[in-house]
């Protein structure tokens, strides 16, 4: 006899909902994920769907339903919970809409708890559009199988984020003039962490005063050479998970 195929298949499609997720309550699915669902993948009743709502983690569904702009979907079983997350932030200065959009994404995909996007003198941009920001983490998060999403603050200025910086959370600040080598000092920096990132151009000389003289910053290098903004964000939040995050073998 052939094999039963597994269900749901590694190739079902991944969804975030708003919804909090349970056993046997339906889930109606419209505007563009069910556009997403319906046209993009196809997708007809008895199909597969993966559900996550940030909150209980990871159920499969199956698709009870397609109209001509909904998707009606049954939760069968809960697959996993939500994953742990390190209590980890990372503060980069706005970019230009495209680079910034990298940063927002790979800070998801490296499993950042909260990304803090601030304003400094030499940034380029000086808005964020918030829906957007929303739907590239969210993508990214599905793309990657996550089941937890980074929370995106308001737009802070420096001096803002500076002013309200919680005393018992390390702020990492990536210098471009000079610090302790990063992996030295996240590896003995115990407890909640952040990561401050500058713009194209780096910070100016009065705001990395600032910075050096709050009680919680560190003062780190990412190496011998000038990174771009979203490379400094991403390289340094990839070392701290590998010194201090998620990526160290507990075992």
């Amino acid at each position: 006899m052939p094999a039963t195929p597994a269900w749901p298949p590694k190739s079902a499609p991944r969804l975030f909902v708003e919804l909090a997720l349970s056993a046997d309550q339906p889930v109606q699915i419209e505007g563009n994920q069910a556009h997403y669902l319906a046209k993009v993948m196809r997708v007809t009743p008895g199909d597969a769907v993966i559900l996550c709502d940030d909150v209980t983690g990871e159920w499969a569904a199956e698709v009870v339903e397609v109209g001509k702009r909904h998707v009606l979907l049954h939760p069968h079983h809960h697959r996993r919970p939500r994953e742990p997350v390190p209590d980890f932030w990372l503060c980069p200065a706005l970019l230009k809409k495209d680079r910034f959009d990298m940063v927002l994404e790979k800070a998801t995909e490296l499993g950042a708890a909260r990304i803090v996007p601030v304003i400094t003198r030499r940034c380029v941009a000086d808005k964020l559009n918030a829906e957007r920001a929303a739907t590239v983490v969210t993508e990214a998060a599905e793309q990657c199988a996550r089941t937890a999403l980074p929370e995106v603050a308001p737009v802070m200025k420096l001096d803002a984020l500076l002013r309200d910086w919680p005393q018992e959370r390390h702020l990492f600040f990536a210098d471009e003039e000079g610090g302790e080598p990063a992996a030295d000092a996240f590896c003995y920096a115990e407890g909640p962490a952040a990561l401050l990132v500058g713009p194209e151009g780096g910070f100016d000389d009065v705001e990395r005063a600032a910075i050096r003289a709050h009680p919680a910053s560190v003062a780190i290098t990412l190496g011998p050479r000038i990174l771009r903004g979203e490379t400094a964000a991403i390289a340094g939040m990839a070392v701290w998970m590998a010194e201090a995050g998620d990526w160290i073998d507990e075992e």
